[in-house]
């Protein structure tokens, strides 16, 4: 006999596993749902192929069993590695419903951060855009996975490298019926790769539980319903597109439009002939899309509802937002991966009155401000932003010390500081340890320094955020040469360049005979960012001092 939860009340294993399996709520089930409320609205539009709720569910139900047929079970890891795409929609949702932990990869990583993630998490599938296979079997061969990733997909219609198989036909599988799998709502579905930072990558381990608590969130705190029409330009590997916008859609049985990329001109053409109800972009591309020539020449009156994070919004990109697209309710987005990601919203109503404000705890959210002890601190004060929820992640794959570090005396530290005013609305200061948000994506200056430290010729280096006209923050590094030795800023930009991604790489560097340090020999990172702050705007080049 199986007591559940210490009710006192007992049963037989079979109806102990029945209850479990009536009660769950997985990302899998979500969809059955929206199938079975709205079987012929449209799910998914891309390009000029659209599918239905009903056949969405179905199209998930035979890849899952075609993964199956091909030994993928409960537990496995698949790394997904594509632009937004209907495949890209297929294979995470057969993920979710066979139990594999789904593992999206970002496409802007170079082959060494692509096999970091391949050889961490261990997995032993992979689905990638015909285009990005290259990519994808380099990350494989640097990581040593050739025997040991069986499976391998391909979207697209490109024909299929050696070993690889068409994700189209395994959506033709002859069994269509959803996968009996016994799962429940807190077993790790995805893991979401976050630089965070520290000099490596982390794995947050997300749950059904912590991502549809998360949805509750975005539905109530940012006006979400299942009339809206949604266009996602922004990556579906971001846990912001992802889980603040597209899988809230599919859970309320929305129209969700993909677009390959955030181009300004698609993503305007696509608000009018869709008539899109709701938009997320980060600040560069509400700026992007401000500043195209189509933006006062296409229809826009269909958007109802705007929404900004990632990144920090500058109050006067906010106003002219606000000016040119008066009728738009906006609301900012505050978080992080290890909360899936919102855990603070601003509303409409605040978007003036509170502007740089990250807003208010979200429904589901508890938020404080500590001092280095955990002790909250008073209202305007300056403290580590601590949070507590459902949403919140699991821990960080296979890595128990930073799991402990980050969960403490029952709070999840974000390592960024802020500032609760007398009104409870939160306001971000700075990071922690030094974050960079470049556009954003997540640089940890640490990851970086690691890179520039690996040059013969340097002796120290400090990389820390500047402020950009387009990117709003970009990444920035002081060097100090060894003695006796020179550098160039071109060489190492281009060192920079072989090991590191494109957003991660400095955009501007510095070549200086010492850094600023404080009487304990800790460089003043502050102080860096204070005298190159002008860095991006005053000159084009790079500097050398």
């Amino acid at each position: 006999m199986n007591p559940i939860m210490d009710t006192g009340i007992a049963f037989d294993a079979d109806t102990t596993a029945t209850v479990a399996s009536a009660r769950r709520q997985t990302m899998g089930d979500l969809l059955r749902r929206s199938a079975v409320r709205h079987p012929t609205r449209t799910a998914i539009v891309d390009g000029v192929f659209s599918q239905t709720y009903a056949d969405l569910d179905e199209t998930v139900n035979r890849t899952a069993n075609a993964l199956a047929e091909r030994g993928l079970a409960k537990g496995d890891r698949l790394a997904l590695l594509g632009h937004n795409s209907h495949g890209f929609v297929v294979a995470y949702f057969a993920c979710a419903k066979l139990g594999v932990i789904c593992v999206p990869v970002n496409y802007m990583l170079n082959p060494s951060e692509v096999a970091y993630i391949l050889d961490h998490c261990g997995a032993t599938a992979m689905v990638a855009e015909d285009l990005l296979v290259p990519l994808a079997e380099a990350g494989i061969v640097a990581a040593g996975r050739e025997d040991l990733m069986p499976v391998r997909g391909v979207i697209g219609d490109l024909a299929p490298a050696d070993g690889w198989e068409r994700v189209a036909n395994w959506a033709a599988f002859d069994v269509a019926t959803e996968p009996i799998v016994d799962l429940s709502d807190d077993d790790p579905v995805e893991l979401l790769y976050t630089s965070g930072t520290e000099s490596r990558p982390k794995g947050t381990i997300l749950t059904s539980r912590s991502l549809i608590a998360q949805h509750v969130s975005c539905f109530v705190d940012g006006e979400m319903t299942p009339s809206d029409v949604e266009i996602h330009a922004l990556p579906l590997f971001h846990s912001a597109q992802l889980h603040c916008f597209f899988t809230p859609s599919i859970h309320l049985g929305a129209v969700n439009v993909l677009l390959a990329k955030a181009d300004p001109a698609a993503m305007l053409a696509a608000v009018e002939e869709q008539r899109a109800t709701k938009l997320f972009c980060p600040p560069t591309v509400w700026i992007a899309l401000m500043n195209h020539p189509d933006f006062h020449t296409r229809d826009l009156s269909s958007l109802r509802k705007g929404y900004y994070g990632a990144s920090i919004m500058p109050v006067e990109v906010l106003a002219e937002l606000g000016e040119l697209l008066p009728d738009v309710r906006l609301f900012n987005f505050y978080g992080q991966t290890e909360m899936s990601p919102v855990a603070t919203v601003l509303g409409p109503e605040d978007q003036v009155r509170k502007a740089g404000s990250a807003g208010r705890p979200a429904l589901n959210v508890e938020t404080r401000i500590v001092d280095d002890h955990g002790v909250p601190v008073a209202a305007g004060e300056v403290g580590e932003i601590v949070h507590r929820s459902p949403q919140a992640m699991l821990g960080y794959w296979d890595d128990a010390e930073k799991t402990a570090e980050t969960f403490r005396d029952g709070w999840l530290h974000t390592g960024d500081l802020g500032i609760l005013d007398d009104e409870g609305y939160l306001y971000v200061v700075d990071r922690k340890k030094d974050m960079i948000k470049s556009g954003g994506e997540n640089v940890a200056s640490r990851e970086v320094e690691e890179v520039l430290h690996a040059h013969p010729s340097v002796a120290e280096a400090a990389v820390f955020g500047i402020p950009h006209p387009r990117w709003i923050e970009t990444v920035a590094a002081v060097v100090v040469p060894r003695a006796g030795m020179s550098l160039t800023v071109e060489e190492l930009r281009a060192f920079c360049r072989e090991r590191l991604a494109g957003f991660k790489t400095p955009k501007y560097v510095v070549v200086a005979e010492g850094l600023p340090k404080n009487p304990s020999g800790k460089i003043l990172k502050r102080e860096l960012r204070d005298t190159y702050a002008s860095l991006a705007t005053s000159s084009s080049k790079e500097t050398t001092r």
